[in-house]
């Protein structure tokens, strides 16, 4: 297949971009280099992308590159380009979500709507639910998010199935439920535990340390899209989960024991916009995909703890 890739420069459009390469497809990966972190960082998940047969990378925003050219002849379409982070989605800074999140989609459904294109695949999130009512939670919930950001994630996952039913455009949600592993964001969670705890500095917890969350390996992420790509249906979205939901309190505890050594916490207030607990209900991906999680939360964590001792 030829693929298009947004956020190709990402955590996890980057390990996904690998994955169709390895699968003899050829990949379009676009990027704009939001500074929400270092350059340097996705200069670096793309070092393994740069210059490999098959591969073309594009700089630019969505919204002003030459969107009709770029797809042209893709018959897959992977869009996890996004402004991420639900704490700094508050206040002055909301525009720029409202920006790449919605507006940016909305670009990119209308140009593929006049292409051929078999499958657009949408990095959507679990953020969507909110402190859903029911966990698991299947995708017949209904969102309620409790940040700017999942305000924008459910805003361009249900652009995308007004598309699907509009105009026949071939989309499906995969909604992620907390994804690490190598290459993570340096705001993400695990990332910063792990580096603090390395350094032995005391990792801040935010509330009372129970709130729990479904975790998911970036393999397995990596492994739905395809998966969605080739079998999703159109106009539906399916919660992508690892199988490893564990409270924060007991994470630390697991990274102390593959560290050898207790890591240190510092207990601070709750932070607005964060859900008191996630928890995936596969059932779908699990029955229409055959999706089904492989890395566990130990194996996944000791990866990423390698990984982050040799950057």
């Amino acid at each position: 297949m030829h693929c298009v890739v947004t956020g190709a420069a990402g955590f996890i459009g980057s390990h996904l971009s690998e994955a169709l390469l390895a699968g003899g497809h050829t990949v379009i990966g676009i990027d704009v280099f939001t500074d929400y972190y270092p350059r340097a960082q996705k200069e670096r998940n793309l070092a393994g992308l740069r210059g490999r047969p098959g591969f073309t990378f594009v700089e630019g925003d969505l919204r002003e590159v030459d969107l009709p050219r770029l797809l042209e002849g893709a018959e897959w379409v992977f869009h996890q380009a996004a402004q991420a982070g639900v704490r700094a989605s508050w206040g002055d800074y909301f525009s720029t979500y409202t920006a790449h999140n919605v507006l940016a989609t909305q670009m990119l459904l209308e140009a593929v709507r006049k292409m051929p294109v078999r499958k657009l695949v949408y990095a959507s999130s679990s953020s969507i639910y909110g402190d859903a009512e029911r966990a698991p939670t299947p995708e017949e919930t209904i969102p309620q998010p409790v940040s700017p950001y999942g305000v924008t994630k459910l805003a361009a996952e249900h652009l995308c199935f007004a598309y699907a039913r509009n105009f026949n455009v071939p989309a499906v949600a995969l909604r992620y439920f907390t994804v690490y592993g190598e290459r993570q964001r340096p705001d993400m969670a695990f990332h910063r535990f792990l580096r603090m705890a390395l350094s032995g500095e005391p990792v801040p917890v935010y509330g009372d340390g129970l709130q729990s969350r479904e975790f998911t390996y970036v393999s397995d992420v990596v492994k739905a899209n395809l998966l969605a790509a080739e079998h999703g249906r159109p106009g539906t979205p399916y919660n992508i989960g690892g199988g490893s939901q564990v409270t924060v309190a007991e994470v630390l505890d697991l990274m102390g024991e593959l560290l050898g050594r207790p890591v240190a916490r510092q207990m601070l207030p709750a932070q607005p916009g964060d859900v008191r607990r996630t928890q995936a209900d596969i059932t779908r991906a699990r029955t229409e995909l055959g999706y089904e999680p492989t890395v566990g939360l130990r194996e996944g964590l000791r990866r990423e703890l390698e990984w982050l001792r040799g950057t």
